[in-house]
């Protein structure tokens, strides 16, 4: 019975063990049906919020930097390599600017690109210029010899030009105010005698490209020049600024008007598809130098004489004075003059010993000022038209921006004065200057020679009197400001007429090459490149060093906390 009943345990032990190991194995199955072969299996680490899963590749932003930065290297390189497999055609072009202290010269070089001229008015490569003294006027007793004064000028722009592009480099003598006063048969002949001169000079010329501009020509080149400096060539009318020059024999007055004006004083130019109806006349005789003889030789007419002579007079009472000297409110006092003034008055004042008197300076700006607005204003009584701000000149009312150049920005950057607010600057800077010793004034620009030194007299009053007191320009109107240049573009006349004459012969639609990374030169483009890879390796550098954190949960403090961890763990 005993061993009965222990082989039937001995059964049911087995048959239980069996039963366990059916169990297992149905466990076992069942596992395996929950974690199939293909299946991404979750991580056992059930605290950490931070782990990091298998990821098809994508671009995150530093590929995409790194993609960017490859791609301009490439297209930098290959745009350099274009360039010098095919390098733009220079071409040349000369300007002569015959102005009546001197001759100047300037050598322009530019490139046609896409049918669009690209100007490089820049010291580096673009332009180069030389003046040589006198001017063609002082050449009017002897006219033969005018065209050796251009023989300079010319060597210096032979040195310039390659001498394969000579035959194709147009030259143009162009002369200004100074010729304008002559005769036109004493014109013609320094004209001819710079004619021989200019056809044997090695570059391209016809006879009628030596000849004396008009002054309101003059004028229109100059606001060419600036309206092209100013990028609004060719755009609307009314954003452009106008120009007011003050040369040494005449003044030109250019700009839009509003208003319809007489057609002999309407010139109409065309930029691209813009037509411009513009203002432009020359005020001749009324140029800085010219006028500063004008008012001198009035100032003769101040000894007590009794008769008519057809000067200006400013009537000063030297005889109160004691004195028979005839005063010079235009220069500082104390100022001797070198040269007694010949030939300044009517030969009936010779028997008064006029002509050996000597101009004693005053100093006085408000007198010299008055002195230059009667210059300014005579004729007025002959005005044919409804106004005329300077003598029998027609002027229409100035409207919108104005530049003012050549001779009053010479004067106003002298006395340090600031572009937008310099008229009214002046007025005071003028005064103190001309009641000055004339020792102290020495003294404090030692390097200036006294005859250009003490004319800043006049010129400061001089220039007050024609912006303010004849054209109406309020002394804090921020609409004129000085100027002689606008990036880096000078803003001279015989620009102008270069841009003029380019334009015209290629007969372009488009004066502004289109704004482009590519268009930069070699130079700017390096530059971008060299930025671009620093910033490059400030990201990377900045990425380095920024911490790789990771977030779990703490058990024993009940909350997530934050662990450093290594950046290639």
């Amino acid at each position: 019975m005993r061993r009965s009943n222990a082989r039937v345990a001995a059964s049911e032990a087995e048959a239980e063990d069996r039963s366990d190991i059916n169990n297992e194995k149905k466990m076992d199955n069942s596992m395996k049906l929950k974690f199939r072969p293909n299946q991404s299996l979750r991580s056992t680490n059930l605290f950490s919020r931070n782990q990091k899963q298998q990821q098809p590749p994508r671009f995150t932003k530093s590929n995409v930097f790194v993609i960017g930065f490859v791609a301009l290297v490439c297209a930098s390189v290959s745009y350099l390599y274009l360039n010098s497999c095919n390098p733009v055609e220079k071409r040349y072009r000369i300007v002569i600017d015959g102005g009546s202290t001197g001759s100047r010269i300037h050598v322009f070089e530019y490139t046609v690109k896409d049918e669009v001229p690209v100007f490089d008015f820049s010291d580096k490569s673009g332009l180069n210029s030389m003046r040589v003294s006198p001017g063609l006027s002082a050449f009017a007793e002897d006219s033969n010899v005018a065209g050796e004064s251009l023989l300079e000028v010319l060597e210096f722009a032979r040195k310039r030009i390659p001498k394969e592009n000579w035959g194709e480099t147009e030259v143009r003598l162009m002369a200004t105010a100074g010729l304008r006063m002559l005769d036109l048969s004493v014109q013609e002949r320094i004209l001819e005698s710079c004619r021989k001169v200019l056809r044997t000079c090695g570059f391209a010329f016809q006879d009628d490209w030596a000849s004396v501009i008009s002054g309101s020509d003059e004028g229109v080149y100059a606001w060419v020049v600036a309206n092209y400096a100013l990028g609004t060539l060719g755009g609307d009318p009314r954003e452009t600024t106008g120009i007011i020059e003050l040369g040494g024999a005449s003044a030109q007055v250019t700009f839009f008007p509003s208003e319809p004006i007489p057609p002999e004083f309407s010139q109409t130019i065309k930029f691209g598809n813009v037509s411009y109806s513009l203002y432009s006349h020359s005020l001749l005789e009324f140029g800085q130098n010219v006028a500063f003889d004008l008012v001198r030789q009035s100032n003769l007419a101040k000894v007590p004489y009794v008769g008519s002579f057809n000067l200006i007079s400013v009537y000063v009472a030297t005889e109160t004075l004691g004195s028979k000297e005839p005063l010079d409110p235009c220069s500082p006092k104390g100022y001797k003059h070198n040269s007694i003034i010949e030939n300044a008055i009517p030969s009936s004042l010779v028997e008064n010993n006029v002509q050996s008197s000597v101009l004693q300076a005053s100093g006085n700006f408000s007198e010299c000022r008055s002195a230059s607005l009667t210059l300014l204003q005579k004729g007025k009584e002959d005005c044919a038209y409804d106004q005329c701000y300077i003598g029998s000149t027609y002027i229409p009312k100035l409207e919108g921006k104005f530049l003012a150049t050549e001779n009053i920005f010479h004067t106003s950057k002298f006395f340090g004065l600031s572009p937008k607010t310099f008229l009214s600057e002046l007025a005071v800077a003028g005064k103190q200057f001309c009641e000055a010793d004339w020792s102290k004034l020495k003294s404090k620009y030692p390097k200036l020679n006294n005859e250009d030194l003490h004319r800043y007299c006049f010129s400061s009053a001089y220039i007050v009197a024609l912006l303010h007191d004849s054209l109406g320009i309020a002394l804090d109107d921020g609409r004129i400001e000085y100027a002689n240049q606008v990036d880096n573009i000078p803003l001279d006349w015989a620009f102008g007429a270069f841009i003029f004459q380019i334009a015209r012969d290629l007969d372009i639609k488009q004066l502004y090459p289109p704004k482009s990374i590519l268009d930069a030169d070699s130079s700017t483009l390096g530059g971008l490149v060299f930025v671009i890879f620093l910033l490059f390796a400030v990201y990377y550098v900045s990425k380095w060093r920024k911490p790789n954190v990771k977030t779990i949960y703490d058990l024993e403090k009940g909350k997530y906390i934050f662990t450093r961890v290594a950046r290639h763990s």
